[in-house]
């Protein structure tokens, strides 16, 4: 079996920007929200949380600052 033949992971794979590390946080953002409903609050689950939130928020703007750049 092949990622691509996951139906949900085909789908944002497709439609994707076609940039593997947006992609992989998209489909990481469900994992993380369930370890948190499993864990509860604990100091390690909420550091988890944070680290997906200043990963993700951080990243778009790296790719934007880095795209203009190569506008130039």
């Amino acid at each position: 079996m092949n990622l691509d033949d996951v139906p949900v992971v085909n789908y944002v794979l497709e439609s994707g920007p076609d940039d593997p590390v947006f992609d992989t946080l998209l489909l990481s953002g469900p994992l993380v929200i369930g370890i948190l409903a499993l864990v509860g609050r604990e100091p390690v689950s909420v550091g988890l949380g944070v680290l997906y939130l200043l990963v993700f928020a951080g990243y778009l703007p790296y790719k934007w600052l880095s795209g203009r750049d190569q506008d130039r």
